[in-house]
C-alpha cells in the first residue's frame, strides 16, 4: 500500500476531535492476545479441547459477528462461551499499555483548545478496566460507546445517531481510528478529516493505508 506521509489538515481548521481507543490510544496487543491466545487457552482447559483446534474455532466464531455490536459485548461473549470475560480481562490487565506519544498528543489538543471525545466500540465494562489502568479519561469532554449509540462504528447509522447525541460539524471534525472499515463508514457519512493508525499493535509491523493519511504514532500530529 502507498504510504501517505502528510495529514491533509491544519489545526486551525479543526474544532473537535474524535478518538478511537483500542489500537489508536491503547496498544492493540492486549486485545489481540486476549481474544486470540488467552480466551482460547482458558476455553480449551475448561472444555478439554485441543488448544490449536480451540483457537481456530473461536477465531471463526468471532468473525461471525465482526463489525457488529456483539463483537465487543462482554455479556454476549460471556454467555456464548460460558466464561466470565470481564474477569478474564482483569486477570491480564497488566498487559494494557498506552501507545507512543498519546499523552503528548492529548496535551497538544488541550493546549489548542480542541474538544476531545472518546468514540469507541469498546464495551463499558472494558472501558472500566482499561481506563482504570491507563488514566486518560479526564482528557475527554465525553466518552461515547457504540453500545450507547446502538450501532457499531462500522455502520453509517452510528454516525447518524452520534450526530443527534453529540452534534459535530463534518468539515471541522478530525477522527482517528486504526480500522479502515470504520474510517470508510465515517467518510460515507461525510466526515472530512480522517487519520488511519498504521501500527495499532506494538508487536506487529505497520500497515499503511492506501485510502487515508496513515501514521505510525501521534508524533506525526504534533504540529
Amino acid at each position: 500500500m502507498t504510504r501517505q506521509h502528510s495529514p491533509d489538515f491544519t489545526w486551525n481548521t479543526i474544532d473537535l476531535v474524535f478518538l478511537d481507543l483500542d489500537g489508536t490510544l491503547l496498544d492493540k496487543y492486549f486485545d489481540d492476545f486476549f481474544w486470540e491466545e488467552y480466551v482460547p487457552e482458558v476455553y480449551s482447559q475448561k472444555n478439554n479441547v485441543d488448544p490449536q483446534e480451540c483457537r481456530q474455532l473461536l477465531v471463526s466464531t468471532y468473525k461471525q459477528v465482526e463489525s457488529t455490536l456483539q463483537w465487543t459485548d462482554l455479556n454476549y461473549w460471556s454467555e456464548r462461551l460460558n466464561l466470565d470475560i470481564a474477569a478474564l480481562k482483569d486477570e491480564i490487565a497488566h498487559l494494557i499499555n498506552i501507545r507512543p506519544f498519546v499523552t503528548e498528543f492529548l496535551e497538544h489538543l488541550k493546549d489548542r483548545g480542541k474538544e476531545i471525545y472518546l468514540v469507541t466500540n469498546a464495551h463499558p465494562r472494558t472501558l472500566e478496566v482499561k481506563l482504570g489502568k491507563i488514566q486518560i479519561g479526564d482528557a475527554f469532554k465525553r466518552i461515547i460507546c457504540s453500545q450507547d449509540v446502538g450501532h457499531a462504528k462500522e455502520q453509517i447509522e452510528f454516525w447518524e445517531t452520534l450526530q443527534t447525541i453529540q452534534p459535530f460539524h463534518k468539515e471541522r471534525t478530525l477522527f482517528v481510528d486504526d480500522t479502515e472499515r470504520v474510517l470508510d463508514s465515517a467518510r460515507a457519512y461525510g466526515l472530512k478529516h480522517l487519520i488511519h493508525i498504521a501500527k495499532p499493535s506494538s508487536k506487529l509491523p505497520p500497515v499503511f493505508s492506501g485510502s487515508y493519511p496513515s501514521i505510525e504514532s501521534f508524533r506525526d500530529l504534533l504540529f
